[in-house]
């Protein structure tokens, strides 16, 4: 089982320290989805690599125990709104980090619109800001299951749930006000300028 104090690493970091391509494609998919440092990136490769490998594995095989790990693991997937239902074992071969990546709970509140940026997304989950299904759920690298999804809200006791609060993102008809007010705002001044 091994010393609880020395937790194994639960990812595997790149062979050549280095290397100036893999170095720039980590720097715009930390920017893209808001991410600490590169050991979240890492981790995820990781979880993806060894799906590919077990897929691997599981292709080569004919026994039953094969087929049932074979469903268990497309299950999962399935659930984890990474594949499709009637997916197989060469669509696990498909996937790619930024499919995994968009599963995280810092990536979906974003989506969702609950906050206005991906690292404002991070604050808010760290800060016990929001929950899933009525429960605070506070590590922006949570993957989000399919039946999840439409359950990710702000937390009861958050000011979030004010819709005056500042920080909030405005619903669409406060966006389409602000709109018409920055217009009438902007004609005067055009109007200034042309008589000027």
């Amino acid at each position: 089982m091994g010393d609880p104090k020395q937790p194994r690493k639960k990812y595997d970091t790149p062979r050549h320290p280095w290397n100036k391509a893999r170095i720039d494609a980590e720097k715009e998919i930390k920017k893209d989805y808001g991410l600490k440092n590169n050991k979240e990136i890492w981790k995820f490769n990781s979880k993806l690599k060894s799906f590919k490998e077990q897929a691997k594995k599981l292709v080569q095989l004919s026994t039953e125990q094969a087929r049932k790990e074979e469903k268990l693991l497309l299950d999962k997937l399935i659930k984890l709104n990474l594949l499709q239902a009637g997916s197989t074992l060469n669509d696990i071969l498909g996937l790619d980090l930024k499919k995994i990546l968009d599963r995280r709970l810092q990536t979906q509140v974003f989506k969702h619109k609950l906050a206005r940026t991906v690292k404002q997304a991070r604050q808010l989950i760290i800060h016990g800001h929001i929950q899933i299904d009525g429960k605070k759920v506070t590590v922006p690298s949570y993957v989000i299951k399919r039946d999840e999804e439409t359950k990710i809200g702000y937390a009861k006791d958050s000011q979030f749930n004010d819709k005056n609060h500042p920080e909030r993102v405005p619903d669409e008809t406060i966006k389409q006000k602000i709109a018409a007010k920055e217009e009438k705002i902007e004609k005067p001044k055009q109007e200034m300028i042309k008589n000027v």
